[in-house]
């Protein structure tokens, strides 16, 4: 490695030494519901495990930390969150939420002031939120369908610097083939393409390792 290389990547904070309990890898939190937590598939199989296999293989030093579980909505986001950046202390903080929000017909002020809340406790902690975008079935009516995704794009407008992912099922919930039998739930196979569709967003935060030696 060259000394200027080794030199604009310290003034950048990338640490040299290899990572260990005095020097850590940075954390990647994934704070979402049952699509982030591999509801009916093998947690291996899920888009969060290919995330951290991805990761390794492209010579990322982060490491994951899954705080998602099945039926979390907005508000369970928001009142966990503040526990998992004090223990965490992530550098990057993804959010997949609001589905949950948007099937039980929870209102969208209150799924808003939940994001908002998140988002807050994020920059205060010094990390990088990423939010997942969600959308319902049309069957919930325009108004609130409608209500229901523009949360995503304010929330996008009003947070500068915040990174919003597409709809990660758009490219899986209209083949049958790629939902398990609830006609809600990606199958093993799906995951691939639920993690291809968030990666863009994702890597444009990462920070690499530093090139190893010759």
């Amino acid at each position: 490695m060259t000394k200027p290389l080794v030199t604009f990547m310290l003034l950048l904070g990338w640490a040299t030494a290899p990572f260990s309990a005095e020097n850590p890898a940075p954390v990647l939190l994934v704070l979402g519901d049952s699509l982030s937590a591999a509801h009916g598939i093998d947690l291996k199989d899920g888009w969060v495990a290919l995330l951290e296999d991805r990761l390794r293989e492209q010579g990322y030093p982060y490491r994951v930390t899954n705080a998602s579980i099945s039926g979390e909505t907005t508000s369970g986001g928001r009142r966990r969150l503040p526990a998992l950046l004090a223990s965490h202390q992530p550098q990057l903080v993804l959010i997949e939420l609001g589905a949950n929000d948007g099937l039980r017909g929870v209102s969208l002020s209150e799924i808003d002031k939940n994001f908002v809340s998140m988002l807050k406790d994020i920059a205060n902690s010094d990390a990088t939120a990423i939010v997942v975008r969600m959308q319902l079935p049309p069957n919930y009516g325009p108004a609130y369908t409608q209500g229901f995704n523009s949360i995503y794009d304010k929330l996008a407008h009003a947070a500068h610097g915040l990174t919003l992912a597409p709809f990660f099922l758009s490219e899986v919930i209209l083949e049958p083939a790629l939902m398990q039998p609830d006609g809600l739930h990606p199958t093993a196979a799906a995951q691939p393409r639920m993690l291809d569709a968030v990666w863009p967003s994702l890597q444009r935060h990462l920070l690499q390792t530093p090139a190893r030696q010759p």
